[in-house]
Parts: structure tokens; sequence; C-alpha cells
């Protein structure tokens, strides 16, 4: 199994360039950064009493990941998520291949629909039009990055024929990792995505329903979806794992499953506490590294 690390890159935390650098240097596998464009003050979080601050002050996750490549050789760099519903599909496919060139071919795309209904009315969509919003602005970005000249036409997103490079390195595109928890998370994987991306939990909580999976919900998807492929003749998907701790317990049960990568959270902190976190990541994974 791999091992990743992720944070929510701030102005009041350790640079995404040196953490990047840092975890390549200790061997992990992949450098993560998260994604909300700003919070609406009216917002109402499912997962605690209050918004916090690191939500409202994160870097564009671009820009940051763009840093990181300047600074490293050979460590993945991947978005956890990036909110699609908030980004012009032309803009972000050209995002998304500038940052495959600039880092040779080391991105993820992980990706996801949000949560927060007045962050996306913001951007203009509409809560309930949030996963045929993602789907086609994907379906565009698609046609974008293996296309000379690029057309789409959807219910909710229409591209006149257009040319637009550059297109990625890796071909035929960055790795589509899909972020979710709801009912029908696995088709979307399956028709959608190259992999899945759930954040995971040890400890259920009702309120999180539909939003975080329980380790043991976890274990039924996997099987679920492992199903679902041979059904349906499609290829593997990829597994990659928010939310659990770097202890023997959890580690131990996502490779009973075969889970391809695990992603491991960092502080939004000062150089000196991230490098402590990511020292102390490394210890305990290092016996499972793959």
């Amino acid at each position: 199994m791999k091992f990743g690390v992720s944070i929510f890159p701030t102005h009041y935390s350790a640079g995404p360039a040196e953490i990047a650098a840092e975890a390549e240097r200790l061997g992990f596998e992949s450098f993560w950064v998260s994604e909300h464009s700003h919070i609406p003050v009216a917002t109402e979080f499912p997962f605690a009493d209050t918004v916090p601050d690191d939500y409202r002050s994160m870097f564009d996750p671009f820009v940051a990941l763009a840093a990181a490549a300047t600074a490293t050789t050979n460590i993945r760099l991947g978005t956890a998520i990036c909110l699609i519903t908030q980004h012009d599909p032309i803009n972000c496919a050209k995002a998304v291949a500038t940052l495959d060139q600039i880092s040779g071919g080391r991105f993820e795309f992980g990706i996801g629909a949000g949560w927060n209904p007045l962050e996306m009315e913001n951007h203009g969509v509409r809560f309930e039009d949030r996963f045929k919003m993602t789907r086609e602005r994907m379906e565009a970005m698609k046609v974008f990055w293996t296309s000379d000249e690029a057309e789409y036409h959807g219910d909710l997103v229409n591209i006149t024929k257009s040319r637009m490079w550059p297109k990625p390195v890796q071909n035929p595109y960055p790795p589509i990792l899909i972020a979710g928890a709801g009912p029908n998370i696995l088709k979307r994987v399956i028709n959608q995505g190259d992999g899945w991306m759930p954040f995971v939990v040890a400890d259920w909580n009702e309120a999180m329903q539909n939003r975080i999976t329980p380790l043991a919900k976890f274990a039924d998807q996997v099987g679920d979806l492992r199903a679902l492929e041979a059904e349906l003749d499609a290829p593997r998907k990829s597994i990659s794992v928010k939310g659990l701790m770097a202890n023997n317990r959890d580690i131990e049960a996502l490779l009973a499953l075969e889970v391809d990568r695990m992603i491991l959270p960092l502080p939004q902190a000062g150089r000196d506490q991230v490098f402590e976190a990511l020292e102390a990541h490394a210890n305990a994974t290092a016996d499972y590294r793959k």
C-alpha cells in the first residue's frame, strides 16, 4: 500500500513547497491539498458547531501544487479534493493540463461535488444540480484534454468547437479520483473515474451519514465495488482513503481490503509542527510501505 500526506494549505501553515519536499525526502508517495474558495457567513457546518478557520483560509489548490511541483521531482501531487462545481470547465481543464506539464506528469485529480449549498450558489450552481454539473464539466474537460478541436453540449454545460493547449503529459489525462460516500457513489466511480477517494472514519456518527464512511461500511463497499466492476467488465478502480490515522489497526484494516493508498492528515501549523507530524507518519508507516 502507498502512503501520502495531505494538508489544507493556508497562509499561517508551512508552505506547500517545503512540505512536499520534506514528504518526498521521507519517502511518501504523494502530497495532497484540499479546496474551498470561500465560506459564506451563513454556512451550516455538518461536522461541528462552527466552520473551522482553515476552511476559509485555503490557498488555491492549483497554485499550491505548482509550488510543490517546482520543489520536488518524484512525489505524486494531487487535489483531495477539487470542487468541480466551483470551476469553469475550460479554465479548470487548462489548469490541470498546465500542472501536469509543470510536474512532468505527476498530477492526480481528486474531485468532488462539495457539501456547502451557499458556496455553490455563490458560484452560480444549484445544490440539486451538483452531481449533474460535476459529471458534465468533467466530460467537457476530458474532451479538451483528448481532442485537437473540443466541443461539448450538455444540459448545463455548452462549449462550441474550440482549440486549447497544453494537453496533459499523462495519457489520456491524469487519474481522476471520485470522492463521496452517498448511495450512488460506486456507480459514479465506475462511470466517471479511475479511482475512488472516500473519507473513512473508525467511529461512526449519524450526523455524518452520506458524507463520511464508517470503516465497517467501507469494507462492505469495497466488496460491492469489486463485484460491480466484475459485473460490468469494468477496469479495476484504485482506492485512496482519507480520514484514518497512522496506527497499526487502521493500516492493517486497509491492507486487508487491498486499498491502494492511505492519505494521512497534517496539521495546519508552522514548519516545525508539520515536519514533526511528517516524521511521526513516516515512522508509523515504515514497515508497511510498498
